[in-house]
């Protein structure tokens, strides 16, 4: 892959992330798109349960296998490594098109909030956990996270530098202020169906097992010293809970 085909390559990949994390937010909060989560008749439960969780398996299979620097390490040697970023987004955009594209409604009610200054404050919350997640890649390096820096570097023929390791803004808060805001978006909302329950459990458990047990030993085993004092200092995902996991 030449040099000019690997940065078309990379610019297509992110300009595929901001439109399917646009959709994701449609698909969540029920908003505009053609497909959300409670949209569409619905079929047999046991189906459409088996199908629900055969999407968010694929998807977190991928998210965790290739996120692995022993997978990169692999992977790296069939594609350029300024790519493995791009191609990273690329696969899990493709994971989340699966979901929209195939996810089974199960619109029954687990709650519905009829007061309108609840409904207003969950409703407010959702996007903020989406604002909280797209201001959290900037307080990192966005371009680096989403593989711009690694190809325009290629493209004139450097090498990206990695950023380092920084505790700035929300990540002084939480050490994970991304998935916090997932959380937030994925559990505030004013009506939440079996369908929606189901994604927000299966998202929150994947997310706390993912996130502890496999980025943060990643982590640990890049950065040493500092992250071990990073997570006794500061707690994984909620203000003020959980400090030293």
């Amino acid at each position: 892959m030449g040099r000019s085909l690997t940065f078309i390559y990379g610019v297509a990949a992110y300009v595929i992330f901001l439109v399917t994390f646009l959709y994701s937010i449609g698909f969540v909060g029920n908003i505009l798109v053609p497909k959300s989560i409670d949209s569409g008749v619905q079929g047999p439960v046991a189906r459409s349960l088996i199908i629900n969780l055969a999407l968010l398996s694929v998807y977190a299979l991928q998210h965790s296998v290739m996120a692995r620097p022993a997978f990169k390490r692999i992977w790296t040697k069939v594609i350029p490594k300024a790519a493995e970023r791009s191609t990273y987004i690329m696969m899990t955009c493709v994971a989340m098109i699966l979901i929209f594209v195939f996810w089974q409604p199960l619109p029954a009610p687990v709650w519905h909030i009829n007061t309108p200054i609840i409904a207003a404050v969950l409703t407010t919350l959702f996007w903020v956990g989406w604002l909280v997640v797209l201001a959290s890649t900037f307080m990192i390096d966005h371009f680096d996270l989403f593989g711009l820096k690694q190809i325009y570097a290629n493209l004139k023929r450097r090498t990206a530098t990695q950023p380092g390791f920084i505790k700035f803004g929300l990540y002084k808060v939480v050490r994970h202020p991304i998935m916090t805001g997932f959380l937030i978006a994925f559990w505030a909302t004013p009506t939440m169906s079996v369908g929606h329950l189901l994604f927000a459990v299966v998202t929150t458990g994947y997310i706390v097992i993912a996130v502890l047990h496999l980025e943060e030993r990643d982590l640990v085993a890049q950065i040493g010293e500092d992250y071990r004092t990073y997570q006794r200092e500061v707690p994984a995902f909620v203000p003020g809970l959980g400090r030293g996991r």
